[in-house]
């Protein structure tokens, strides 16, 4: 009669009522999460084309945060790439995401503000800015040992040594550098206190917040 007010026979229908899962086992789960971070990674991209596009966004502050994003995107689609996703077309495709700046984007693996220089100074900011979020959470993981590091921060520090948008006197790279020559002094199988890994952690996010800043000024 009135929407709203059920009838008696949904009561005869408990299946009605029950919670609808997106998954039956953690590995469905796991491919439910993944794909929605892929998601939300392109969507993100795709509304920041179109903010750039209308000036809402300064030009250094969009290089800072599209070099971010393709950053993360790459890292997003190697957990769904496969035989249903060879490419991101195709989830793009399934999941009828309207998103043709953002593919542009991801096509061409470079900021629009970055001029086509063969890839060298795009991909060397998106190297950085890698390593600055792999660096960091392999330390909130509780990964601390020397070989698990120094690889990482010894890689990070050549790379801001390479981009010429880098002052020599960058205080990020020279608090890199110092963690690199500790870590060279020690053994391989050696780790970080508690406190040193804080400390480290600390440096990092400041380095990372401070060349973010330097390419939005640049």
């Amino acid at each position: 009669m009135f929407a709203g007010i059920s009838s008696p026979s949904d009561h005869n229908q408990p299946e009605l009522y029950e919670e609808v899962k997106l998954y039956t086992n953690a590995r469905e789960r796991e491919k439910n999460d993944n794909q929605a971070e892929l998601y939300a990674v392109v969507n993100t991209l795709q509304n920041l084309e179109k903010m750039y596009i209308k000036d809402v966004v300064p030009p250094q502050e969009y290089t800072a945060w599209c070099s971010k994003l393709l950053v993360q995107y790459k890292a997003a689609f190697k957990l769904v790439q496969g035989e249903e996703f060879p490419d991101i077309n195709a989830f793009v495709s399934k999941y009828k995401m309207n998103c043709k700046a953002a593919l542009e984007r991801i096509k061409e693996d470079r900021p629009i503000t970055i001029k086509d220089d063969k890839g060298n100074t795009s991909k060397c900011i998106a190297d950085i800015v890698s390593m600055f979020i792999t660096t960091m959470d392999k330390l909130r993981l509780g990964i601390n040992a020397n070989d698990d590091l120094q690889p990482d921060l010894k890689e990070l520090h050549e790379s801001m040594g390479r981009l010429s948008l880098i002052p020599s006197d960058f205080e990020g790279r020279e608090k890199v550098g110092e963690w690199v020559m500790k870590m060279e002094s020690m053994t391989a199988d050696q780790t970080l206190s508690e406190s040193e890994v804080r400390q480290l952690i600390f440096e990092l996010d400041s380095a990372y917040n401070a060349f973010n800043r330097l390419l939005q000024h640049t």
